[in-house]
């Protein structure tokens, strides 16, 4: 993302700090700041929220020791749920792994004194859709956040990339109002939890326009006949160096389709896909057809314990949705 100096950068999730202090660090190794840089980089560069409070502190803390902020001034982190209304200010970046799971509910007590799960649903005269998907609602509001020259990189599940009802119109909208130019497709189970596909979305924000700002979409398959664990082959940097290559962050009309994992799809074939699924893949998948190419019995082992897990986590979700509706 090669964030430049007096750029404001921002997180509606930010957990305990970890893409700011990513940026701090890159902002101080790679450019000679001035006074007035360095001013504005400890003060005014970072924003964001969140909604539980010891994490809140901790990235607070993290902050402050990276001499981010002044520990008795005024906040940089809201404690606020970011998706509640439109956002005050706009800004330049926004680096975000929006928090996982299919609905966003809240819980109540009811006249007998037990306790009930509702749905929660944003109802904001500035979201395309009304859906209580949070990784949808978060990819909405942080549009929203962005400046008409700002720029995102947002981690999301696949579920993003393909479901259909709010999905779809969140995704169409998202294409016509801003330049998605690439979809990294990391490994299962590696970023987020056991089981879990994620990718990350990378976008630029646009001015108004009667034509649609996305032309053509940049696909990095680093899923398929890959095989990493959280425990026993953990993913590394340079595991990314053959995707940074390809990204061609200073030029990216220098794109070439020179690696097999690197793809472009154009605009009008990712609309004529059913119901606008960007969840695109190639790759022959070469477990499937030859047992010669099988992983490790460990790391297949792990790899089942995942995929259960993450079912598990799915009926569990599905059960309670059920329990709201009753």
């Amino acid at each position: 993302m090669q964030p430049e100096p007096n750029q404001t950068i921002a997180d509606p999730a930010c957990g305990t700090g970890g893409f700011f202090l990513s940026a701090y660090d890159y902002l101080v190794e790679n450019h000679q700041l001035n006074k007035k840089q360095k001013a504005f980089l400890k003060h005014d560069t970072f924003m964001g929220n969140e909604i539980v409070a010891n994490t809140r502190r901790l990235c607070l803390m993290n902050m402050f020791l990276h001499n981010i902020g002044e520990i008795d001034g005024d906040s940089a982190i809201s404690g606020n749920d970011s998706l509640v209304a439109p956002p005050a200010t706009t800004v330049d970046m926004i680096l975000a792994n929006p928090p996982f799971g299919k609905k966003s509910s809240m819980t109540f007590t009811n006249e007998d004194g037990e306790q009930e799960k509702d749905e929660l649903t944003y109802n904001r005269q500035d979201f395309w859709a009304t859906t209580s998907n949070k990784q949808l609602n978060f990819v909405q509001h942080i549009c929203s956040m962005l400046k008409s020259t700002g720029r995102a990189a947002v981690v999301v599940p696949d579920n993003v990339l393909f479901e259909g009802g709010a999905g779809e119109t969140v995704r169409k909208t998202l294409m016509e109002r801003a330049d998605l130019h690439t979809i990294l497709r990391l490994p299962t189970g590696i970023f987020y939890a056991q089981g879990v596909k994620a990718n990350v979305i990378f976008f630029d924000a646009k001015p108004a326009s009667k034509e649609p700002w996305t032309k053509k979409v940049w696909v990095y398959d680093f899923r398929t006949n890959v095989h990493m664990t959280l425990k026993t082959k953990r993913l590394v940097k340079s595991d990314f160096d053959e995707f940074i290559k390809c990204y061609q962050a200073d030029d990216r009309s220098k794109r070439t389709e020179s690696v097999e994992r690197w793809k472009a799809f154009d605009y009008e074939t990712l609309m004529a896909r059913d119901k606008t699924n960007l969840d695109v893949f190639w790759l022959k998948d070469d477990s499937l057809e030859d047992t010669e190419n099988l992983p490790a019995p460990e790391i297949l082992a792990q790899e089942i314990v995942e995929q259960l897990e993450a079912a598990l986590a799915e009926f569990r979700a599905v059960e309670d949705v059920l329990a709201v509706d009753k």
